[in-house]
């Protein structure tokens, strides 16, 4: 059944390469509002979305999160990406935003239940919204660990955010590198029971 959604749902890739060139605001703003627009438990739209463009910033932070993740690496079998390798296959990889030039970082409460998962909602919509218009998006998870030394906790300070909320994941933005996106692997049988 022909659909623009469907379409862009099912050729949405993730990417970790990047020209090193500025998104412009309108397509920043857009992919925000999909952001906003997102489901949320109880509707209590509890997500903060906080945008850092700072190239300085993004790469300590990135570096931070790389430092911190407890990552097991790739094997030849077991693999995140071959084409656009992540931290996991590639220990050279020292930054964990892949030196995207715009990074959302979305906090949530840390009391309600449903958080994370409002927070992760929010950012599918974000890299669908950001791939219709032609923007690469990657997500990354544990974000937390971005700020898990002195540097981190200075921003947070910075950056004004809530001690009772907590960075659940990040979305990297930015132009792609490469002119075709990397291919998208096969779908697995069997992960769908009728009764």
């Amino acid at each position: 059944m022909p659909n623009a959604v469907i379409e862009n749902i099912m050729t949405r890739r993730t990417i970790r390469r990047f020209l090193d060139k500025q998104i412009q605001e309108e397509e920043l703003q857009t992919v925000l509002d999909a952001g906003l627009y997102a489901p949320s438990a109880g509707g209590r739209q509890g997500v903060l979305f906080v945008v850092s463009q700072d190239e300085e910033t993004n790469k300590k932070l990135g570096r931070i999160k790389r430092n911190n993740s407890n990552v097991k690496m790739s094997t030849d079998t077991v693999y995140i990406s071959k084409e656009q390798p992540s931290i996991a296959d590639d220990a050279s990889i020292t930054n964990a935003f892949y030196d995207a030039p715009t990074v959302i970082t979305l906090f949530v409460p840390k009391n309600f239940l449903y958080a994370p998962y409002d927070a992760s909602a929010a950012a599918e919509n974000m890299l669908l919204a950001a791939h219709s218009i032609g923007l690469g998006g990657c997500y990354i998870g544990s974000a937390w660990e971005s700020f898990a030394d002195p540097f981190g906790q200075e921003i947070l300070k910075k950056w004004n955010i809530r001690t009772d909320y907590y960075a659940a994941l990040h979305v990297l933005l930015g132009y792609p590198k490469d002119k075709q996106a990397p291919k998208g692997k096969a779908r697995i049988d069997g992960r769908i029971i009728r009764m």
